[in-house]
């Protein structure tokens, strides 16, 4: 979840250094530092909090570097446990775990090593510097005593102009061009017309030596081509352009992600995997977050749909449950950077036990989409934003088609998606709606979203939103269990947010609103069924248009994601980077 960035050649590595960091940092914002080394010497400048904290740094002398920007796992967020680590000469910057680091510190401290952090990475500098030999055969000796994941960037005083990476479960890109080498956690810290990008499969190893081309290699260091990585310059480049956040500006993409996501699966580009859709009998559905939101979203589709058993897991208790993994099962792998650790495990794992594993991704280099036997892709473009907006809906998107391709398989039918698109911008448009709320939401207690079906999973990720990015305590709960307990939480500082988009439950829902009324609440509605706007006890609505019930999260995501935007700038925080989280989970 960290982002590391390293360059070595014929410019000032600082600018540089700095330059990726900032394009880094929805990986991690905790603490951030840079290393420069100049005449065999290394130059550590380290700051705890954001990478504009180095800014001073930027006018290091020195043409080859390394940074790194963190998300804390072992150790606080602080100055001292802040990358780069240094020890004995070397200086090492990483992403991931590193699960026996006690045990490894215990054998450099017998041999009177000291330490200076408390993380576990520092550990990785001291196994470097007790080897002999190259960087590369040191660097690949001390990963053999690493149990965990590992991304990382290793410089040594005494080869000043070579750095070495090394990658298990933990992504890294290599970029190659005129002005230089680069290496990084994500394109976007190097992306630049003209440069050639490369990424490390999971044991490889990557040497990057001024004055010539990058050198690959496996385990056993045996040589290894390399194929380029197709990517948009300036895509992979994040602008704002004119919106005050990332979230703003993503949440306004989403109908164009929406439309660009819809895949056409009767296609020849689809057809095997019309084939497998054809003999599946069981559905796995394994993510996180939000991601497996949408994959709730897609079950309810597919049962509505093709009649077709399904089941949405949260990856991480779907890889150490033991999970029943019948003949004919299909397991789709949810994630929008495609390097989620849970989800990856939880891939293998019902590959592992006979299933075909269709991955549902944002980012076509990714180790998902490598270990996968089809790929829908999503064409979200890049999102920056920690809180996820416009690759929720683009998820849906691809989701949903490949609800109705599998009820099609059926001999069934699904309504069509094409018409979609307009739904979705003028849900975007009516949401803007619940600016006006701030007041019933800025000194609350905490929120309840309520919903039935679909409905249900659109309220979970709703109050997943506010949460992560207005701190405010809330749950997604069906509307029909309120009784059975949680009500007694209810008063009048619990706003609570119903969600009725299915005339058939709708009147269902409204019995809960009747019941938070009752009990003081202010109660808000997102809906497109227009019968429930005459209700007296609605503080206030938003109106979406209508459309097929079990795509209307589709819809009703927008006024909640708008919700969670705007109680977050109410409550002075910066809605792109909340406290605590990063954007791509590459940790367990």
């Amino acid at each position: 979840m960290c982002g590391i960035v390293g360059y070595v050649g014929e410019r000032n590595a600082a600018p540089i250094l700095l330059d990726g960091l900032q394009k880094l940092e929805y990986r991690g914002y905790d603490s951030a530092g840079i290393a420069v080394a100049e005449g065999g010497k290394f130059t550590v400048v380290k700051r705890k909090g954001r990478v504009k904290g180095l800014s001073a740094a930027r006018s290091l002398a020195g043409k080859t570097g390394v940074g790194h920007t963190r998300w804390a796992t072992h150790g606080a967020p602080s100055e001292r446990n802040a990358h780069p680590h240094l020890f004995g000469g070397i200086c090492v910057v990483h992403n991931g775990i590193v699960e026996n680091a006690a045990a490894l510190k215990a054998v450099c401290e017998a041999r009177g090593e000291t330490f200076s952090s408390e993380t576990d990475s520092e550990v990785i500098a001291h196994l470097v510097a007790a080897e002999q030999g190259d960087l590369l055969h040191a660097v690949r000796a001390a990963a053999e005593k690493l149990v965990g994941s590992y991304a990382i960037a290793v410089l040594s005083e005494s080869a000043p102009d070579t750095i070495v990476c090394a990658r298990k479960a933990s992504p890294l890109v290599v970029g190659y061009g005129e002005d230089g080498l680069f290496v990084a956690s994500d394109i976007p810290a190097i992306a630049a017309a003209g440069r050639r990008v490369y990424t490390l499969a999971d044991g490889e190893f990557a040497v990057l030596k001024k004055g010539t081309a990058p050198a690959f290699y496996d385990a056993s260091l045996r040589s290894v081509e390399k194929r380029e990585i197709a990517y948009d310059a300036e895509e992979d480049i994040p602008e704002k352009r004119g919106f005050r956040h990332f979230m703003k500006k993503e949440i306004a993409e989403v109908p164009e992600a929406v439309a660009r996501s819809i895949p056409d699966l009767s296609k020849g580009d689809f057809s095997e995997l019309y084939e497998v859709l054809c003999q599946t009998e069981y559905l796995h559905i394994v993510a996180c977050g939000t991601a497996y939101h949408s994959g709730l979203c897609m079950k309810h589709a597919v049962q509505k749909f093709a009649r077709l058993p399904a089941e949405a897991f949260i990856a991480s208790e779907y890889r150490y449950s033991d999970p029943i993994v019948p003949k004919n099962t299909l397991a789709v792998a949810v994630s929008q950077s495609g390097e989620t650790a849970d989800t990856l495990a939880a891939a293998a794992l019902a590959k592992e036990r006979g299933a075909r594993v269709l991955a549902v991704t944002n980012v076509p280099y990714s180790s998902l989409e490598r270990m996968s036997d089809f790929v829908l892709p999503t064409r979200a473009g890049r999102e920056i934003a920690v809180a996820a907006t416009k690759s929720f809906n683009a998820q849906l998107a691809a989701l949903y088609a490949l609800a109705g391709a599998l009820a099609e398989s059926r001999g069934k039918s699904a309504p069509p998606l094409a018409g979609i698109q307009p739904l979705v911008r003028e849900a975007a448009a009516a949401g803007e709606r619940v600016r006006s709320w701030m007041p019933y939401f800025v000194g609350a207690k905490s929120v309840f979203f309520l919903g039935r079906g679909a409905d249900y999973v659109a309220a979970c990720e709703g109050s997943l939103k506010l949460k992560e990015i207005s701190y405010l305590p809330s749950e997604g709960y069906p509307a029909g269990e309120l009784k059975h307990g949680t009500l007694a939480l209810v008063d009048g500082r619990t706003p609570v947010v119903a969600v009725v988009t299915d005339p058939a439950l709708a009147d269902k829902t409204m019995n809960a609103v009747h019941e938070v009324y009752a009990r003081g609440a202010a109660v808000f509605l997102i809906t497109n069924v227009s019968a429930c706007l005459s209700c007296a006890e609605i503080t206030a609505s938003v109106l979406l248009p209508k459309c097929e019930p079990a795509y209307s999260p589709m819809l009703s995501s927008l006024p909640l994601q708008l919700l969670a935007y705007y109680v977050a700038i109410a409550r002075g925080n910066d809605p792109d980077k909340p406290r605590n989280l990063a954007k791509s989970v590459t940790v367990e």
